[in-house]
């Protein structure tokens, strides 16, 4: 007894569990902590095991070795204590070298196996699928909408958690409450959005993206089909102007002028959207600081809340760079101008649109629906096409399920309409949050809403086959003739319209 390392009341059956218990998990905690020194690209779920999971092992394991220190005193005081006695292994016994034997082998692989098993499951929880699929009805559609989206090769949590631990704790202490809902069926349909607390675009988008080399221009080619029985056509192709400050290369304007290279952007806005901003402070490298007011709200500076005044970055914009439920009109008119959805058949495109924003129950009933509404529409208005096309329709049926099935999830009330793009301004306000021409500084300064500092339209066909070219820029002519003038108009006040 008086050769014993740790006081008597320490030898006893719990407390040599919690010793066992906390020992394996400080063991793995320093294997986790030693391979996340050594990776070249450290992911940000390790700690979830090396600093949340398996501490709360290791506590466990120390409170029992307490638990059975008490416990062996409150024993030890009474008069009827008979003294334990450790096992003996007599290793000249061949029973006890066997089990000896078994014992430390079996040790040495449960360790192994614990280590190997501990990696793989942080492996697994740092997977898109554990994004994706462990709450199959939840993110089904944020899933579905990212394997289509151009960041579908970056990992979920490169963007939305990122390397370090500051950020990986605060996603956790945030993803607690989502658990939470998930499992009492708690959880909003859909899901809100913006994201609040999410990671600064400085520590993620921009590890990829550099603002500072945005300098040129990207031109886009866009194809238009109106909503009448000859699916009338049009084209447009502009240069969408990238660049924007950064002196360096001799060019301030342009789209990323605003990301905080030679000037920092801030704004205030009324609602946890940000789609109302009546406030935007710019200040220039040198320091010079002009405040934009707009004058179509009302509101008192004195009482802003400082949770509603942010710092722009690129997700003020690209607010859905990964996860984008696109408008029905607009990928019908990339599928017909692919080829995809056959553009000779009379009122294809207004039909499409038509059978995309009917509300269906779920989506397997959207399917069937898509298909039945579509062949009854053509067999009782045109019955010689639809017998004579009746390979293109089921093409073009079978490709406007598509459409649906990734941009619509009725069981989550999800559709564009609930996930608004700011990149752009045609459906949603998005730019003309801020360039409406509304915001105006003390010295006269107004938000331009021109819109060639954005884009420049160089080439444009309307539906009667009038084409305008010009590399100095054309003003945009409406393809469909609305009987007044556009110039005071927003896209949106007819584009985001039809509900």
């Amino acid at each position: 007894m008086k050769n014993r390392l740790f006081p008597v009341s320490f030898y006893n059956p719990v407390s040599f569990a919690g010793a066992v218990i906390a020992s394996i998990s400080f063991g793995l905690i320093l294997f986790l902590i030693l391979l996340e020194a050594l990776s070249e690209n450290p992911k940000p779920y390790m700690g979830i095991l090396a600093f949340v999971i398996l501490p709360g092992f290791l506590i466990f394991g120390l409170l029992l070795i307490a638990f059975g220190i008490f416990r062996e005193k409150k024993k030890r005081a009474k008069a009827d204590f008979v003294e334990r006695e450790l096992p003996r292994i007599d290793l000249n016994d061949p029973k006890h070298r066997f089990a000896l034997t078994v014992f430390s082998v079996g040790t040495i692989l449960l360790l192994l196996f614990t280590a190997f098993g501990s990696y793989k499951a942080y492996e697994y929880t740092d997977s898109d699928e554990f994004c994706g699929t462990l709450c199959h009805t939840v993110m089904e559609p944020e899933y579905t909408a990212y394997l289509t989206s151009p960041h579908s090769r970056v990992g979920c949590v490169k963007c939305h958690i990122g390397p370090g631990a500051d950020w990986f704790v605060q996603a956790k202490i945030s993803g607690a409450y989502q658990f939470y809902s998930v499992a009492l069926n708690l959880y909003p349909r859909p899901i809100p959005t913006p994201i609040e607390n999410l990671r600064p675009a400085q520590q993620t988008c921009e590890q990829c993206h550099w603002p500072k080399h945005f300098f040129s221009e990207k031109k886009i080619n866009y194809t238009y089909y109106l909503s009448d029985e000859e699916n009338t056509k049009s084209t447009l192709t502009m240069l969408v102007l990238t660049g924007g400050g950064n002196p360096e290369f001799g060019i301030s304007s342009g789209i990323h002028w605003h990301m905080n290279i030679d000037n920092t952007v801030s704004y205030y806005h009324l609602d946890k959207k940000r789609m109302e901003i009546p406030y935007v402070k710019s200040v220039s490298s040198d320091g010079v600081e002009t405040v934009y007011r707009s004058t179509e709200f009302d509101f008192d500076e004195k009482n802003m809340k400082p949770e509603y005044m942010r710092r722009m970055d690129c997700i003020d914009c690209h607010n859905r760079p990964s996860h984008i439920y696109n408008q029905p009109d607009k990928m019908v008119n990339l599928y017909m101008s692919m080829g995809r959805i056959d553009e000779t058949l009379p009122h294809i495109k207004s039909l499409a649109v038509e059978v995309l924003e009917t509300p269906y129950s779920d989506r397997k009933a959207a399917k069937d629906s898509i298909g039945i509404a579509i062949n009854n529409f053509y067999s009782a208005n045109y019955p010689e096409i639809h017998k004579s096309k009746k390979t293109e329709i089921e093409k073009c049926v079978d490709e406007i399920q598509k459409i649906y099935s990734r941009n619509y999830f009725p069981e989550m009330k999800v559709n564009w309409r609930k996930f608004p793009n700011n990149n752009g301004h045609v459906y949603n306000m998005g730019c003309f949050r801020c360039h409406d021409g509304k915001h105006k500084s003390d010295d006269g300064k107004i938000i331009s809403n021109d819109c060639n500092i954005c884009h420049l339209i160089i080439e444009q066909e309307n539906p009667i086959g009038i084409k305008q070219v010009s590399l100095s820029g054309l003003e945009f002519i409406h393809p469909v003739d609305l009987g007044f003038s556009i110039k005071d108009q927003i896209c949106t006040d007819c584009h985001e319209s039809y509900k």
